[in-house]
């Protein structure tokens, strides 16, 4: 296979993802004067990792959706849905904590295709199990039966997973990025994997081009292609809540849809860019990926995190205090880069290629 795949190619246009955000962002700014000077004033931009509503008292309710995407298939692939409903607690929370608030609850919404009382006592195993490691009370659901819109890999166990979850931040104490300056370094925490985002492009390259299934072994990974595809995102609430508490940080981005381009979001709130020359080797997942995809590097960087999961940015000098918190919390972390002046994503790989996201 000699073309390169792109995440386009598999079915996710970023552009046009893009341009659909902006006509929902248009119309969905629109109903924000509907409580102007009302209890529940929508406090700052829509778009952000989480959105901020004013409930007086100087503090902000934190509110952010997610789901789990086309992992559900990975999981019915190998049919095991207890780690899932992590992936759906993460996805929540690590955006909510992006603005400095403190993860408090979350509603999930289920819909499956038909009533698998062992599948959905499954993936609420996983759910409360990222409960507990997020510190945050499921509390509410809802359970949808549709047969004739969920699907999937294996007949009958079709599913999809998705949350709604609420924070709360003193309005003094939100993160927006604007605080960002140049100089600021930028600190990585190790991703556990491929976590949740990506997964069209990774299924396509390795089970449709490679050939390869949930049981195949390749050289360098410890578990099965399925378990890899499959281990469940990294929760970082704890080491960034005391981060928080300890750290002057000026901006927190959680690496999922659109991977490092999406550090670009921060231009809105301060005119600055990112050079990141510092990265770490690639987990052999990617390293995989990229090969058997012939995916290039610019690719691979606006569509998986590559090993790094989250970032922390905070005034030069603050980084090795990040790490050692993170340490305490059995999260691996290391100072990817820095902030620039130059707007824009430079990216310095492994191998010494320089790309621009």
């Amino acid at each position: 296979m000699n073309e390169p795949l792109t995440y386009a190619k598999a079915g996710v246009n970023l552009k046009k993802v893009r341009a659909a955000q902006a006509k929902i962002r248009r119309i969905a700014e629109a109903t924000f004067k509907l409580r102007k000077g009302k209890f529940g004033e929508v406090i700052g931009r829509f778009g952000h990792y989480a959105s901020l509503i004013n409930i007086g008292g100087e503090r902000a309710l934190a509110l952010h959706a997610d789901g789990v995407g086309t992992k559900v298939l990975i999981a019915q692939l190998m049919n095991k849905y207890d780690t899932v409903g992590i992936d759906c607690v993460a996805m929540c929370v690590n955006d909510l904590i992006c603005i400095g608030a403190e993860p408090l609850a979350l509603i999930d919404y289920l819909a499956v295709q038909r009533v698998d009382n062992t599948l959905i006592n499954e993936i609420m195993k996983g759910l409360a199990k990222g409960a507990k490691l997020a510190g945050v009370a499921i509390v509410g659901g809802e359970t949808a039966v549709m047969p004739d819109v969920i699907q999937g890999t294996a007949e009958g166990k079709g599913f999809d997973l998705a949350a709604l979850s609420v924070g709360i931040v003193k309005q003094k104490q939100v993160i927006t990025g604007e605080a960002m300056k140049p100089g600021d370094a930028v600190i990585g925490l190790k991703s556990s994997g491929i976590h949740s985002n990506g997964l069209t492009l990774a299924r396509k390259v390795l089970f449709e081009h490679k050939k390869l299934n949930v049981r195949s072994k390749l050289p360098g990974l410890r578990r099965t292609v399925g378990d890899e595809l499959l281990q469940p995102t990294q929760i970082y609430v704890k080491p960034v809540l005391e981060i928080l508490k300890k750290v002057e940080v000026h901006a927190l981005a959680h690496i999922t849809g659109g991977a490092f381009s999406k550090l670009s979001r921060f231009e809105e709130y301060a005119k600055v860019g990112f050079e990141l020359d510092k990265m770490p080797q690639h987990p052999p997942i990617f390293c995989y990926l990229k090969k058997f995809g012939t995916i290039t590097d610019v690719e691979m960087y606006r569509t998986f995190n590559m090993g790094i999961g989250f970032c922390v940015i905070t005034q030069k000098g603050q980084g090795d205090k990040v790490i050692r918190i993170c340490r305490k919390h059995k999260v691996p972390a290391t100072i990817i880069g820095r902030v620039n002046r130059q707007t824009g994503v430079k990216i310095k790989t492994p191998k010494g290629k320089l790309i621009t996201l």
